[in-house]
């Protein structure tokens, strides 16, 4: 799935990131690849506990530290592995050349600190500028991301604005030095279905607008299908399919991938019929008992007595689409 391309803004090679417990090794990212284009944007889909999160902090650098531990891979962004970095030169990385939306704004943003203010510190801490043009700049970020009256909110603390709001706010915050990537991590979870079309609405316009790359994460494959060029489905820690957003949704190839998409309703199914959507069965495996076979194997219909043994590897099966899977081996 990696190749020697230089051209490739961020490149993951064979990350394994685990959490070193009482109870025992937490393998929450077991050997994933993953390449970004420059004003791409990556969705990376799956059920919670896959990974996915996991797998954004790391790039980051902040997984907490005990218990986590990146254990083994590489991080390449712009050409530079941030796993050989220190951690004053990450910060200097983070919040400017690339930036994360977390999952719950109120437990991201500081209660004790006005919002404004907080845009206006990352403002003065990466670009060196006056607290007045940072309190200006803050206002302006407000005003992009669609927060009424700009000039009052940057004065208000997190619990005065809506659940809404809050995530524009975070947006602003996260775009506020004009990063190279965006990590948006589950950015509409909490927010009513109204309120979600919005913020991906802003958030797309706003990458094509700066020209950034994107990585959205995401249990919602409707909200990969009108944003993302490209997919990425983990389950387990592990990818286990990988393509361009139109042959995930025409030509889904793994069990996993299939399950999700038969789970979501579809507009040209037949309602006189009154099908009934599918659900997965079971439950994602506890990442503390990771069996040598194939992660999905409990719960998929096509698993045979191979599966339980030896896990597939992630291999090429059409041209730039990946599958693990034995059933292609």
């Amino acid at each position: 799935m990696m190749g020697g391309e230089d051209h490739y803004l961020l490149k993951i090679r064979d990350l394994h990131t685990y959490f070193f417990l009482d109870e025992g090794v937490v393998k929450a990212v077991g050997g994933i690849d993953l390449k970004l284009k420059e004003g791409e944007t990556l969705g990376i889909v799956g059920e919670s506990g896959c990974g996915k999160s996991v797998a954004a902090l790391s790039i980051m650098q902040l997984i907490p530290s005990p218990p986590g531990r990146i254990v083994k891979g590489e991080i390449y962004f712009e050409g530079a592995d941030l796993l050989t970095l220190s951690e004053v030169q990450m910060r200097r990385i983070r919040g400017r050349s690339i930036s994360m939306i977390f999952q719950e704004p109120m437990t991201s943003l500081n209660p004790v600190f006005k919002v404004g203010d907080q845009i206006s510190e990352i403002l003065q801490l990466h670009e060196g500028i006056s607290r007045k043009e940072a309190r200006e700049r803050s206002i302006d970020m407000f005003r992009k991301v669609g927060i009424p009256s700009p000039e009052r909110r940057v004065k208000e603390y997190p619990h005065h604005l809506s659940g809404g709001m809050r995530q524009r706010a975070m947006i602003a915050m996260a775009l506020a030095c004009s990063p190279k990537l965006m990590i948006a991590d589950e950015p509409t979870t909490a927010l009513d279905v109204t309120i979600q079309a919005q913020i991906l609405e802003l958030m797309i316009h706003l990458k094509e607008e700066k020209a950034m790359s994107l990585i959205l994460i995401t249990h919602n494959l409707g909200v990969i299908a009108e944003t993302a060029q490209n997919v990425m489905v983990m389950y387990a820690g592990r990818v286990v399919e990988s393509t361009d957003v139109r042959s995930i949704f025409a030509n889904p190839k793994h069990p996993y991938t299939q399950g999700l998409l038969n789970s979501i309703p579809r507009l040209d199914r037949d309602d006189t019929k009154k099908e009934r959507l599918e659900a997965i069965p079971g439950l994602v495996p506890s990442l503390l008992d990771i069996s040598e076979g194939c992660k999905f194997f409990e719960r998929c219909k096509y698993a045979f007595h191979q599966c339980s043994e030896k896990e597939p590897l992630l291999i090429e099966i059409d041209p730039g689409h990946f599958v693990r899977c034995w059933l292609y081996e």
